[in-house]
């Protein structure tokens, strides 16, 4: 990669850095773009070359942390040669919501996003086809269309399940959670591989 490019790379890794602290800290309605320009000291108009507007920038961000999220814990999860797809799920979805636990900042700034829909433009714009990583990492016993339906039913619920359990403890803290978590994952994919 020549010098240009690096250049161009690290101004775009700075506005997302900085807009993703300021979305953090002021939230997205209260952050303009000329704050977002003035503290990561680059120009106005060099903004416009990477971002539409700050929804854009906002969209582009919470797929590049989702990405991050997915791609910590289908590395940094240890599976054991026995462990069924349903286990390596639940090990997945483990890491992830302990790394938002560890990071409640950004699962404010994800909101309610970390869902199919995110999850799909990621993996649809990203290098990587985490499909086939997931495919290869379950050792996958249906289609690959099988396999879409289900980390789309698992995303959706535990993205819709837990973000009150671990900001709030509401119902119960993620600890006392887990349990009922991994039930109900078992229960999905158990539904997922008989279907045909």
């Amino acid at each position: 990669m020549g010098k240009v490019e690096e250049n161009k790379l690290q101004k775009e890794q700075n506005l997302m850095d900085t807009a993703f602290s300021l979305f953090s800290s002021k939230g997205i309605a209260r952050t303009s773009i000329s704050d977002i320009v003035q503290q990561a000291g680059i120009a106005k108009g060099t903004f416009y070359l990477y971002f539409r507007d700050k929804y854009d920038l906002q969209e582009k961000l919470i797929i590049h942390k989702s990405e991050q999220l997915i791609r910590h814990a289908l590395t940094c999860s240890g599976f054991e040669e026995q462990d069924t797809p349903s286990d390596k799920i639940i090990t997945i979805v483990d890491d992830v919501l302990d790394q938002l636990r560890r990071n409640p900042h950004l699962l404010r700034f994800i909101d309610k996003n970390l869902s199919w829909g995110i999850f799909h433009r990621a993996i649809t714009r990203s290098e990587t086809d985490y499909l086939a990583l997931f495919e290869k990492l379950l050792s996958w016993p249906g289609g690959r269309s099988q396999l879409e339906m289900t980390v789309y039913m698992v995303l959706e619920f535990v993205g819709s399940t837990c973000y009150s359990v671990i900001l709030d403890a509401d119902p119960v803290d993620l600890d006392h959670f887990k349990p009922y978590l991994h039930r109900a994952v078992r229960s999905i994919m158990e539904s997922c591989l008989s279907a045909s």
